[in-house]
């Protein structure tokens, strides 16, 4: 890394109760499983020796266990910002994939597999969960110039940010590699605002 650009790595929460269960996760309460925490702790052991100017996290519930997991000793270091959180789903949420598979062919298909054209009544499209992420991720990125910074966020959060700046369609956001419980990506934002991904889901590029 040199003083011009700024580092930034965001990280998935670990597994939860309703990534075990199948069911549409985003912005109700889910919690890490005793695998979740896990995880979260081993990847705390990886970046021991890395050091963050700044840690933001997403404020839910399994966001917070996850970086509090990863950094035990700098729980009161960890700033929650809003606009981390996952895809507002409405009233997808909390329910079974197999449910909505059954009852609501269209809602489950367009999400899982035609993203670009999901749309559900109170719920964000992939679009205006592209333009979140990558808002918010920028900002938080130029407050830290120069800088490295860790965010702990969520899957299909993460994953339009980074299918955006891949320069690669909203269709294409759920291709691989896919987004594993506390999966590890960097990017990079230059000195000209421009982002480039040197870690994708935990594979250096």
């Amino acid at each position: 890394m040199t003083s011009k650009n700024t580092e930034i790595h965001l990280f998935r929460h670990g597994e939860t109760d309703w990534n075990v269960e199948g069911r549409f996760q985003g912005i109700e309460v889910s919690k890490l499983t005793e695998k979740g925490v896990l995880q979260a702790k081993k990847l705390g052991n990886k970046l021991k020796m890395i050091k963050f100017d700044n840690i933001y996290s997403s404020p839910s519930l399994r966001t917070k266990q996850t970086a509090y997991n990863i950094w035990p000793n700098k729980k009161d270091k960890i700033r929650f910002i809003d606009e981390l959180v996952e895809i507002r789903l409405g009233r997808l949420e909390g329910k079974l994939y197999s449910d909505i598979k059954e009852n609501d062919f269209t809602s489950y298909d367009h999400f899982f597999n035609k993203p670009h054209l999901f749309s559900v009544e109170g719920a964000e499209n992939f679009k205006e969960l592209t333009n979140r992420s990558f808002k918010i991720i920028t900002e938080l990125s130029k407050n830290n110039i120069g800088g490295r910074i860790a965010i702990v966020s969520h899957g299909a959060f993460i994953k339009s940010f980074m299918t955006y700046i891949d320069q690669k369609q909203i269709e294409e956001i759920w291709n691989p590699p896919f987004m594993d419980n506390c999966s590890h990506n960097i990017v990079l934002l230059n000195s000209e605002n421009s982002f480039s991904i040197t870690r994708y889901a935990g594979i250096d590029k």
